[in-house]
């Protein structure tokens, strides 16, 4: 493939491939940027030499219309992989769905994204099932408890391994807007012991460093995500790869990863949303991780 400023992408190893997200229209309006810039810089990057990390853009149904008159404007080169975020309730889900479906030149869906209440049960789940057709991924987010709520971690395991099992897709927020938006590393832990035991795909949100950051609160990375993985698989210390902010430690460590453990890892690690520099490229080249 060769873009039309003539560049060749570089090769993206499978433990990368659209593994980034574009979720910078889930931002809050006073501080998201207009659909346009996001269209421009999504494209831009899809297109671009690093355009192997780009995974789909998340869009809420609330600027569903919005995103595809941008598209129409931009004309794309091919399909937008989109994940469609429920924020006006599963009932706006078949005229977003038909909307898309019907713009098959401009946008592909690939997942619907909702929360889940805090009761979620078997009930709940098969009116998801309703909604999102059989080729779309269903991905849930179980709400996870405050720091004031301790005692509400067993549910939210729980919860979590009941949207596994059900066959949906759970999503864990890594961060966000807010303090609370950032699980403690006990959290990604347990949440990360679930999954590998239930062996249901899940997605990440709000992941916006490559490498945990040293600042307070420190906020998770990319490879830290990756490495939890991959050690909760072969029975490693998980909570040490959670921790570390050596990023030469663990570029060494995620780029020795087999095929066969890389298979195994994006099994499970389906898709990181990031914001606003939704594609590390750079920063994934300087650990020596890109060619």
């Amino acid at each position: 493939m060769t873009t039309a400023a003539g560049v060749t992408p570089w090769a993206i190893p499978p433990l990368f491939a659209q593994l980034v997200d574009d979720t910078s229209l889930l931002q809050p309006r006073s501080v998201a940027p207009g659909v346009d810039e996001v269209v421009s810089r999504y494209l831009s990057a899809r297109d671009g030499r690093y355009g192997g990390l780009v995974g789909q853009l998340v869009c809420p149904v609330s600027r569903l219309s919005a995103l595809v008159a941008e598209l129409a404007r931009s004309a794309p080169s091919r399909p937008v992989e989109l994940s469609l975020v429920v924020d006006t309730g599963l009932g706006a889900v078949p005229k977003a769905l038909s909307t898309v479906f019907s713009r098959s030149s401009l946008l592909t869906p690939r997942t619907v994204e909702t929360a889940a209440p805090p009761d979620v049960d078997a009930i709940w789940l098969e009116r998801v099932a309703e909604f999102v057709p059989e080729d779309v991924v269903a991905v849930v987010e179980p709400r996870r408890p405050s720091v004031a709520e301790p005692v509400g971690t067993g549910a939210w395991l729980t919860a979590v391994r009941r949207v596994a099992t059900h066959g949906c897709a759970p999503k864990l927020r890594c961060g966000g807007p807010r303090a609370s938006d950032i699980p403690s590393v006990s959290d990604i832990e347990e949440f990360v012991r679930v999954v590998v035991d239930t062996g249901r795909g899940f997605t990440a949100l709000g992941v916006r460093h490559v490498v945990r950051s040293e600042t307070t609160p420190a906020e998770h990375g990319l490879l830290n995500l990756v490495a939890a993985v991959a050690r909760a698989l072969a029975g490693g210390d998980v909570r040490a790869a959670l921790e570390s902010t050596d990023g030469d430690a663990l570029a060494g460590e995620v780029g020795g990863l087999s095929e066969k453990s890389v298979s195994a890892v994006r099994g499970l690690l389906w898709r990181c949303g990031a914001d606003p520099e939704p594609v590390p490229g750079v920063q994934l080249a300087g650990l020596g991780l890109l060619a």
